[in-house]
């Protein structure tokens, strides 16, 4: 069982995948923001939770 977790075993595709979305996640997660703050519903409160949650994954490297 391995230890520790290497991006680099990754496939070169899944890497560009990864990289590219954790540079885009958290100008999505603020315009998000700024609909929710306009017109609040339900489905943008559960759709920004989403967004925010995979935004700390994303850059925390846990997946």
């Amino acid at each position: 069982m391995r230890k520790g977790y290497n991006p680099y075993l990754l496939p070169p595709w899944l890497r560009k995948t990864r990289f590219y979305c954790k540079g885009i996640i958290i100008p999505i997660c603020c315009f998000q923001l700024i609909r929710l703050l306009i017109v609040p519903t339900a489905g943008d409160f559960i759709v920004l939770c989403l967004l925010c949650g995979l935004a700390f994954v994303l850059h925390k490297n846990l997946i």
